[in-house]
């Protein structure tokens, strides 16, 4: 097994004893293993251990996903839905990994396609106006169309487009619903609607859904896990479920509610 290591470099570049202790773990294991801080490093790797937190999993997931490459996450970070060990726990997850026991766990992707260009994303694409500078904008305007058919206007901030693993993210503090992540279906969430009916909806992930900006060139950002990828216009932007998914490394008594409940009270602190 090839094994790599990829980890916040803001959080633990000034204390670099976690990466190198997890290292000579998985060497004292005869664990081909290395540190990974390109994309082009991820060829031939089969698991990524990720220290950090969400932000710093999101930040390979879908490099991950185009290689099928099983994530397990130490949690170096604040809130870690993501991933599956606290720190002091490292040793167990070493052991799970090596032990060839472990359950993997495969997360749907959305797939953004817009003015030629396609991204990945494993929390959500979120299409939202523009707060910066002269492309400065109070509101957009939004038209969601599913399979075809219309199913809002929206005059507002902008809408979210969730996955289920996304659900606990941004879509949650914006009003949405919690999906479970076995559940085959996306979030679409309406930021600060402009109007009382306008609600979050769930629909099912063999959807294609398209958001169509109102004539104009009102400028509007395009936000795939939590990093603006664009700037457009008036390009209808296209969502879908990837072919690629990610692969999470898990533990047998892994408990969905049970994790929740710990870590939106850690948020709420």
């Amino acid at each position: 097994m090839k094994a790599g290591i990829y980890y916040n470099k803001n959080n633990l570049n000034n204390n670099g004893v976690y990466p190198e202790t997890l290292r000579r773990m998985l060497a004292a294991r005869a664990v081909d293993c290395a540190f990974v801080n390109e994309p082009s490093d991820l060829d031939g790797v089969e698991v990524l251990f990720v220290l950090g937190g969400d932000g710093t999993i999101l930040n390979v997931a879908a490099e991950c996903a185009k290689r099928e490459i099983k994530i397990i996450g130490i949690n170096y970070g604040h809130l870690g839905f993501l991933t599956q060990f606290e720190p002091d726990k490292m040793q167990s997850a070493v052991e799970l990994v090596c032990g060839n026991k472990y359950a993997v766990e495969k997360r749907t992707m959305l797939e953004v396609e817009c003015d030629g260009n396609t991204y990945l994303a494993l929390n959500d694409a979120v299409i939202q106006r523009s707060t910066s500078g002269h492309d400065f904008s109070n509101t957009v305007q939004l038209r969601a169309v599913i399979d075809g058919s219309t199913v809002d206007n929206y005059l507002s901030d902008g809408i979210i487009i969730s996955t289920p693993t996304g659900s606990t993210a941004y879509s949650l503090s914006a009003g949405g619903s919690v999906l479970t992540p076995d559940i085959n279906a996306f979030i679409m969430t309406p930021i600060c609607a402009h109007s009382l009916h306008s609600r979050p909806v769930v629909f099912n992930d063999n959807s294609v859904l398209e958001i169509i900006p109102s004539v104009g060139r009102i400028p509007i950002n395009i936000v795939i896990d939590g990093k603006i990828v664009g700037v457009i216009g008036n390009s209808v932007i296209k969502v879908k479920k990837s072919e690629h998914c990610v692969s999470f490394i898990s533990r047998s008594d892994k408990d969905f509610f049970k994790k929740l409940l710990i870590k939106l009270n850690i948020w709420s602190k």
